[in-house]
C-alpha cells in the first residue's frame, strides 16, 4: 500500500504524519520547538535544531505507524509563512531562522509608507509590506547585521529550508514567496524593480529558483534518508505555505467559502481567480497564488490567535499544567471546562491578543483591563478565548470588505477548532455557521494531498483533496449568544481604540531602556 507523509513546521510545533490514499490517518508524530527570544519583538529559532526536529518526527512517524519507507510514495512540506531563514556559502545557517511573529523591522513599513516606497510596491506586488517578511527582515539585516548578509547563499521560508535539507535542491515555492513581497504578482516572477525599491538589489542571486507547489522538486538525498529513515529517492513535492495546506485540508477550493484557520496567527481568507488590487483595500488585504495555480489566496491575518493562548497556559498556568501532565488529562480539556463554567453573560476581562503582534498598532502589546479581585483564572481564560475571537472577527470584516457578498458558512480550522466550546464561540462570534476540517492535522494532510497529487495518485490538487479531506458536522450560531458577544465585541473595540494613543510611548519607553 501506498502512504503519503506530510510535515508541518508551524511557529511552535514541528509535526509528521502519515497517509492513506484516503487522506486516512495512519500515524502522526509532533514535537514542541524551542523560540529563542534574543530581545523584546525578536523571536527566533536555531536552524540546525529545527531541521533535527524535522528528522526525529518523520523517524517517529515511520517507527511507530510500522509503515516500510519503501511504502512512502511522497511527501511534502509546510510551514509558517513570512519570516527568514538564511543558508551560507559555508554550508551552514548564517544566522538563526527568524519566526513569522518577529517584530524587530516594524520601523520600516512606516518609514516606506512616509516616503512613497509602499505605494509604489504594492501595485508590483499586490500587497503592503509588513514587518515579518522578508523584504522587512532583509533590509533590518542589511543595516544592523551586515556582516550575515555578505554570507548568504540561498535567501528561504520556513518550509522550502526542510525540503533544501531533504533533497539538497534550493527552490523557492511561489506560493509562499509570492506572500513575501519579493513576488511581481502580475508576472508571477521576481521583479529587480522591486527589490531596487527597498534597496535589496544586491540579493537577487540568492533567491533560489521558483517552484509549483503540486510539482515534485526535489528527491531525498542519502544523507537525509540516514537521518530520517526515508528511501533515498523518495519524491519530495514542492509545499506550501501552510494556510494552503490548511484550504486544502479544510476542502476549500472554490470562490464561495471562506476559510478561517486558528493558530499561531488569526487569519481569513478565500480564493479568487483575480487578485485584489483597490488601494483602500491593500492595507489590510494580501495577495498570494494558491495552491491552485488559477487562483489567488486573498488573506488578511495578525499573529493574534491562539499562540496567546499557548503563552497563558505556559506562563500562568504551569501548576495546572503539570498536574494534568501527571494524572494523563490534557490542559487544554480543563481550560474548555473552565471557560463552559463561565457564563456567556459574565463581565470578564476584556483581553487584547497581542503577545506577539496586532491588527490594531504596530506597537500594541497583550493586556488584560477590567480585571477585579472579583475574577478568577477561569475569567480569565474566558477573556482570553473571547479575545481571539474578536481579534478573529476584526480580521473577518477587513476581508469581507473586499470579499463583497456574506459567506453561507466560516470552514475553521488550527487549533481552536479543536475545541467544541471555543468553535461555539467563534460561530456566535462571527454570527455565522461554522464547519471545521474532521482531521487532526490540517497542515500535514494538505501535504499529504499534494505528494498524492504530485506522484500522479491523483490527476490534480482538487481531486486529491476532494477524496482525502473530510468536513464535520455544522455548528450554528445561538442568536441569544450573539446578541451577548455583540455587547462584548463592542466593548472590545473600544479598548483597543482607547488604548491606541499609548503604544508609541511605550514604545519609546522601552527602547529607552
Amino acid at each position: 500500500m501506498k502512504y503519503y507523509l506530510g510535515l508541518d513546521n508551524g511557529g511552535t510545533t514541528t509535526k509528521a504524519a502519515l497517509y492513506d490514499r484516503e487522506g486516512r490517518e495512519i500515524c502522526v508524530a509532533s514535537m514542541a520547538t524551542k523560540m529563542i527570544v534574543p530581545a523584546p519583538d525578536f523571536i527566533e529559532r536555531d536552524m540546525e535544531e529545527m531541521w533535527e526536529a524535522n528528522c526525529a518526527v518523520i523517524r517517529s512517524v515511520l517507527e511507530k505507524s510500522g509503515v516500510h519507507s519503501e511504502d512512502v510514495a511522497g511527501l511534502a512540506v509546510c510551514g509558517h509563512g513570512k519570516g527568514l531563514y538564511l543558508w551560507g556559502k559555508d554550508g551552514k545557517p548564517v544566522r538563526n531562522g527568524i519566526i513569522s511573529t518577529d517584530n524587530r523591522a516594524w520601523k520600516y513599513p512606516q518609514r516606506w509608507e512616509k516616503d512613497g516606497t509602499l505605494e509604489r510596491s504594492q501595485e508590483i506586488a499586490c500587497q503592503r509590506a509588513i514587518s515579518c517578511q522578508p523584504v522587512a527582515l532583509l533590509a533590518w539585516l542589511r543595516d544592523h547585521e551586515p556582516e550575515c548578509l555578505k554570507k548568504i547563499q540561498w535567501i528561504f521560508e520556513a518550509k522550502d529550508y526542510i525540503r533544501f535539507r531533504l533533497t539538497g535542491e534550493a527552490r523557492a515555492e511561489l506560493g509562499d514567496y509570492s506572500g513575501a513581497h519579493l513576488i511581481n504578482m502580475h508576472t508571477r516572477d521576481y521583479d529587480m524593480e522591486l527589490l531596487k525599491l527597498f534597496g535589496l538589489e544586491d540579493y537577487r542571486e540568492a533567491l533560489p529558483p521558483l517552484c509549483e507547489a503540486a510539482k515534485i522538486c526535489g528527491h531525498v538525498t542519502k544523507e537525509a534518508a540516514e537521518k530520517t529513515g526515508l528511501r533515498e529517492g523518495t519524491p519530495v513535492a514542492g509545499g506550501f505555505f501552510d494556510l494552503d495546506a490548511c484550504m486544502l485540508a479544510a476542502d476549500v477550493l472554490t470562490e464561495d467559502k471562506i476559510c478561517m484557520i486558528a493558530g499561531t496567527w488569526s487569519v481569513a481568507l478565500y480564493i479568487s481567480r483575480k487578485p485584489v488590487t483597490e488601494k483602500s483595500f491593500l492595507k489590510y488585504t494580501r495577495n498570494s497564488v494558491f495552491a491552485l495555480p488559477e487562483y489567488y489566496l486573498i488573506e488578511v491575518g495578525s499573529p493574534t490567535s491562539a499562540g496567546n493562548n499557548e503563552w497563558f497556559v505556559r506562563e500562568l498556568l504551569p501548576e495546572a499544567a503539570e498536574q494534568c501532565r501527571k494524572e494523563g488529562k490534557s490542559i487544554y480539556d480543563v481550560l474548555n471546562s473552565w471557560v463552559e463554567e463561565i457564563p456567556v453573560q459574565e463581565a470578564c476581562p476584556v483581553f487584547l491578543p497581542f503577545l506577539l503582534g496586532s491588527n490594531a498598532h504596530p506597537n500594541a502589546k497583550g493586556s488584560f483591563v477590567g480585571m477585579t479581585s472579583f475574577h478568577t483564572r477561569r475569567h480569565m481564560a474566558r477573556g482570553v478565548y473571547e479575545g481571539i475571537a474578536f481579534s478573529h472577527k476584526v480580521d473577518l470584516e477587513r476581508l469581507l470588505e473586499s470579499y463583497q457578498r456574506k459567506p453561507e458558512v466560516i470552514r475553521l480550522t488550527g487549533g481552536v477548532a479543536k475545541s467544541k466550546v471555543w468553535t461555539q464561540m467563534f460561530a456566535d462570534v462571527m454570527n455565522l455557521p461554522v464547519e471545521t476540517a474532521d482531521v487532526n492535522e490540517t497542515g500535514t494532510l494538505g501535504c499529504a494531498i499534494a505528494a498524492a497529487a504530485a506522484t500522479g495518485e491523483y490527476d490534480s490538487v482538487a481531486a486529491a483533496a476532494a477524496r482525502m479531506s473530510r468536513v464535520a458536522k455544522r455548528v450554528n450560531p445561538i442568536p441569544e449568544n450573539v446578541e451577548v458577544y455583540n455587547k462584548k465585541y463592542a466593548l472590545y473595540t473600544k479598548t483597543v481604540e482607547a488604548l491606541d494613543c499609548v503604544w508609541d510611548a511605550y514604545q519609546a519607553f522601552r527602547d529607552k531602556d
